[in-house]
Parts: C-alpha cells; sequence; structure tokens
C-alpha cells in the first residue's frame, strides 16, 4: 500500500479502532510508522494543547535532553489526563509503534501501577494517577530529524527519528513499586505480579551460577549503590566497565547473559532490536562486562550492571516498595554509550 494511502487509513482506523490502526503502522518501518502516527496524534490536537505537546527540536534541545522517572509536580509535554478519548487513543498508537508488544505491555502496566501506589498510599505525599504520562514531540513538521520523548513517574522512553529511521531510542527506562505485588488490592493486580520480572530473575540466576573465581571478578562491592548512575543526565556514565567479561564465562552462562541483555533490547521493535544487537556483536561480545553489588539472594538491596562498547544496562533494587518490603522496588535503564537522545559522544 503505497504511504499516503496507508496514513489517510491511518486517520480513519484510529478513531474506529485502535488496535487495527497499530497493525497497518507496523506494515512500515519503525521510522516511517512513528511518524505516521506522530502525524495522526499532531492533528487532533487543538491550538493550546500543540503549545505544550510540540516544541522544537533545536531550539527546546535542553528540554529534549531532561528526562527523569521520579515523581515530579511538572514535566514536559501534554498529559493523558488533558486529552480527549481520541488523542488518547492516537497517542497510544504512537508510543505502541515505538516499542515492542513486550515493551508496550510493560509501559501500560507500569502507568497503571499509579492506582495501587494511590490505594495503598491513599493521602500519600505523592499524585499518583494513570493518566499523569506526558507526550512531548519535538519537530512537529515530521521531516528530516524529530524527537518523541514519553514520560511519567516510573517510565522515559526517548526517541530520534531522522530521513524515516530510527537514530535513538535511549534513555530506555522501566521501573517498578513493588517489583512483586505483596499487598492485596482493589488495583487489579494479582498477587505475585512482576512487570520487571526477568530482569531480575535472570540475573539473579547468572550470578548464582558463578563458581568461586567467577564471583570475585563479578562482584564489585558488597553494598549495593542507593540508584543507577547518572540519572536524568543526557549522557551516560563514561566509566570504565567493571566485573567479568563475557570471554570468562562458559557457554551457558553466556547464553543466560545474552538473554538479560535481550530482555532490554526487546523493549524496542524487532527492527531496532537486531540493530542494538548486531552492534553489541559486532563490538565483540566477549567483550561484554557483567557486575553485580550486594547480596545474591532476594529481599536484601541488590545492583547490576552490563556493559559493552556500545551499551550500559543497570538495574537498581534497594528501595522498599509502597508497602514497606525491602528491597521490592525496581529501577532500570538502558543506555547508549555511543551517545543517548541521538548525540554522539563526540558532539558532547
Amino acid at each position: 500500500m503505497p504511504r499516503h494511502a496507508r496514513k489517510l487509513l491511518l486517520f480513519v482506523l484510529i478513531a474506529l479502532t485502535p488496535v487495527a490502526a497499530w497493525a497497518v503502522y507496523r506494515t512500515g518501518s519503525t521510522g516511517e510508522s512513528m511518524s505516521d502516527a506522530a502525524a495522526a496524534w499532531i492533528v487532533l490536537l487543538n491550538d493550546e494543547q500543540k503549545k505544550t505537546a510540540l516544541l522544537s527540536f533545536d531550539d527546546d534541545a535542553a528540554q529534549r535532553v531532561d528526562w527523569h522517572f521520579i515523581p515530579k509536580e511538572h514535566r514536559k509535554g501534554l498529559q493523558i489526563k488533558q486529552m480527549t478519548p481520541e488523542q488518547r487513543a492516537a497517542a497510544l498508537t504512537l508510543l505502541r509503534t515505538a516499542l515492542s508488544e513486550t515493551g508496550y505491555d510493560k509501559a501500560k502496566k507500569i502507568m497503571s501501577m499509579e492506582r495501587l501506589l494511590a490505594e495503598i498510599e491513599k493521602n500519600g505525599r505523592f499524585l499518583r494517577d494513570p493518566e499523569r504520562y506526558y507526550f512531548t514531540i519535538f519537530g512537529a513538521e515530521l521531516d528530516g530529524r524529530w524527537g518523541l520523548s514519553v514520560e511519567g513517574h516510573h517510565l522515559s522512553l526517548n526517541f530520534v527519528v531522522q530521513d524515516g529511521k530510527v537514530i535513538a531510542s535511549t534513555p530506555q527506562l522501566f521501573a517498578a513499586n513493588p517489583a512483586e505485588v505483596k499487598t492485596e488490592n482493589k488495583s487489579g493486580f494479582p498477587l505475585g505480579t512482576r512487570i520487571l520480572a526477568k530482569e531480575e530473575l535472570l540475573a539473579f540466576e547468572l550470578v548464582n551460577g558463578l563458581d568461586d573465581t567467577q564471583h570475585q571478578s563479578a562482584v564489585i562491592d558488597e553494598k549495593a549503590p542507593s540508584e543507577i548512575r547518572a540519572a536524568g543526565e543526557a549522557h551516560p556514565p563514561v566509566e570504565p566497565a567493571a566485573g567479568i567479561t563475557a570471554a570468562r564465562l562458559t557457554s551457558v552462562q553466556q547464553a543466560l547473559l545474552r538473554e538479560l541483555i535481550g530482555e532490554y533490547v526487546r523493549a524496542v521493535p524487532t527492527e531496532i532490536a537486531e540493530q542494538r544487537m548486531a552492534a553489541i556483536d559486532e563490538a565483540g561480545f566477549d567483550n561484554v562486562h557483567f557486575a553485580w553489588a550486594g547480596p545474591t539472594k532476594p529481599g536484601i538491596g541488590h545492583y547490576y550492571r552490563v556493559q559493552g562498547p556500545t551499551f550500559l544496562i543497570e538495574f537498581v533494587n534497594t528501595q522498599p516498595d509502597v508497602a514497606g518490603n525491602p528491597a521490592n522496588h525496581i529501577h532500570s535503564v538502558w543506555r547508549d554509550l555511543r551517545g543517548d537522545f541521538g548525540i554522539p559522544v563526540a558532539a558532547r
């Protein structure tokens, strides 16, 4: 189907059935699909909303790289809460084109977990609202280079598209409080629910499968840090990789490490995920490091880092959850060591 015809069909489908619209979007490249979905959302906004949701790619660069996942009173962009039902459907379709089905499912569950936080906290000091997530487009013309930010508590997703291709998809931050639901609730979360289960369980399996010599190399500190490094900063940390190299792992352990990396990689569509993995392999998988800090059992603060020449993963679970259960509050991030937000390292 020609792209102009596909665009026309999408405008109709978004209003009728967002799932059908998403299926049509998937027929193009990720960058083209995102551009079409962004255009479909923009056309639905009124003039006042556009002032909030649409910013300049270059003139508002400081806002473009301003990201964080903590509760904040104000954020850039237009809240889902301030959109009409049709606009919300179009915004979520845009988000869906930027993520894989797995990534989109995680994002939606993280948003909906705000209901659980509100229920348990009751009159807590933070405003908890599953519709308090913000969409921002940088470069509303959608030609040449443009950016997308979708952000709120425990979620920060950032993309840059250039000439129909996604050239940046980081920082990619998913978090969960609670990491595992341990409190009876009326918010629709069954006991045992774990939005970021594989990110934690695979790492435990890997670190606990190391022999004594490997363990000594992998564990970089007996105590876990309280937070991921460079949280909210425009560029990832530049410290040398630490821990044990993949070259020193057995084939079984290497496969487990690949599976752990893949859980972060596959949050985005296959096209981008394959590019991420190809970059890792091209730089040499043997050069990937796995580092751990803290105890190697659940319920006590723990942290890990996976780093290669092209990427950085950080995971921390040290805070109690909203009900007070220890080490049940995850922050996890995927960053591009060649430069987040499409800004090459050399341009810093």
